[in-house]
């Protein structure tokens, strides 16, 4: 579904990405994990267009990106920290968004009652707290039923019950055939979510595979543990 062929982002002196080479598999809740710096998002912003790779291609359900958009179309964003027009109301921002699609297929709006959040329709932006906002996020990766989901931090600024609820939707969404690429400090969350693992250190792969492969080359008792190990710099 995503495939990345020795991508290179430089930044001036600085190499984002070194020579990626990774497929994302279709229908697989894939984790992305590294340090700060490692090219976590430099990565995530390439596949979504935002950013322009030094060399390399990208590949997306067989798609080469190379300067064309339309394949957005299939992916639904949830950033780690969202932004909407202040003085919009929750309801205006979503007729806005629909309105830009401009598409006649059912909108999946389930988390709108499951997250609550029809009683913060009237209410404007910039009244909301950061887990109102985060619910919005939510809500708008999921609206146009994307068959690619970026989730970035999903469960950040969310309480226990939303953030439960987001899991369960996740899983849902996976188990309907969607391909879900997501980053997350949680650690009960990767354990409860993660099927494949990308650890990307200093813009290279360090590893690629399955998590329990992770637990089991490392040594290790649980999927944090595997992490600590890859984080601290030891090999596998």
């Amino acid at each position: 579904m995503i495939r990345a062929e020795k991508l290179y982002k430089k930044y001036g002196a600085l190499e984002a990405l070194k020579g990626l080479d990774v497929e994302i598999k279709s229908n697989t809740l894939t984790y992305i994990v590294g340090p700060n710096g490692s090219g976590k998002t430099t990565f995530i912003k390439s596949v979504l267009g935002l950013v322009k790779p030094t060399s390399g291609n990208i590949f997306v359900d067989g798609t080469k990106l190379n300067g064309i958009y339309n394949y957005r179309a299939k992916i639904g964003y949830m950033p780690q920290i969202a932004s909407f027009p202040e003085n919009l109301s929750v309801k205006e921002v979503l007729t806005l968004l629909k309105e830009i699609r401009n598409v006649n297929e059912k909108f999946d709006d389930e988390l709108i009652h499951l997250l609550n959040l029809e009683k913060e329709f009237e209410k404007r932006i910039k009244t909301l707290s950061g887990g109102t906002k985060q619910k919005l996020n939510a809500v708008i990766a999921f609206l146009f039923n994307p068959q690619i989901l970026i989730l970035d931090e999903p469960s950040a600024g969310l309480d226990p019950v939303s953030s439960s609820i987001l899991k369960d939707k996740i899983l849902k969404e996976k188990n309907a055939g969607k391909t879900i690429l997501f980053t997350s400090h949680i650690m009960s969350e990767l354990e409860e979510l993660a099927e494949e693992i990308i650890f990307l250190l200093e813009g290279s792969i360090c590893f690629a595979g399955k998590k329990d492969e992770l637990i089991a080359m490392t040594g290790e008792k649980n999927l944090e543990r595997a992490i600590a190990n890859l984080m601290v710099g030891e090999k596998v």
